[in-house]
């Protein structure tokens, strides 16, 4: 979708950092949730649509750089809330899988994930198993939780939540292509 835009080198930095502030905004609506050490975020939405729109390559970037950025802030303390501000470490594997996420999304996308309303819900639960299965083997790791009760902790309080997020992306997505007139990669 963001290769409609005229003008490469440039168009593809702002696309790239935006997908990383907006992911960064996204975070900053954090609700902690009781019995989970990973808070109820928009970071998942901004991920996916954000590797919807840009492709497998920016995507990436997009999110590597999300990455980075809340690292190096992180280690030199700059004070910069870029990660979900209740979160913690038990939330990196999560960030990790956006990268992969946003890839995966990418790409299907590129192929025409994002066009129907059946392929974009089929595209966006790809994209949120990967975040699962990146930020469940984390938790287990950071908390000592075994699988069992990573699984509640890290999945199931957010089910609900991805189901809407994921419902609202596969109406917007092949809308948007509808719109400018396209409905074919």
């Amino acid at each position: 979708m963001s290769d409609l835009i005229p003008g490469r080198l440039v168009r593809d930095v702002v696309l790239v950092v935006g997908a990383a502030a907006l992911t960064g905004l996204a975070a900053q609506i954090s609700v902690p949730l009781p019995n989970t050490p990973v808070p109820m975020t928009l970071q998942t939405m901004a991920v996916l649509l954000s590797g919807a729109a840009l492709g497998l390559h920016r995507a990436f970037l997009g999110m590597a750089i999300y990455f980075l950025v809340g690292q190096v802030s992180d280690v030199a303390g700059l004070g910069l809330t870029w990660f979900a501000p209740s979160g913690g470490n038990a939330t990196l594997g999560y960030i990790v899988g956006f990268i992969a996420a946003a890839s995966l999304v990418g790409h299907l996308a590129g192929r025409g994930g994002d066009r129907t309303v059946g392929r974009t819900i089929l595209t966006m639960l790809a994209g949120t198993a990967v975040i699962y299965a990146v930020g469940v083997p984390w938790l287990m790791v950071y908390t000592g939780m075994d699988l069992g009760a990573a699984f509640a902790a890290g999945v199931v309080p957010f089910l609900v939540g991805d189901g809407v997020k994921l419902l609202i992306a596969a109406g917007l997505l092949p809308a948007t292509w509808k719109l400018i007139g396209r409905t074919k990669p």
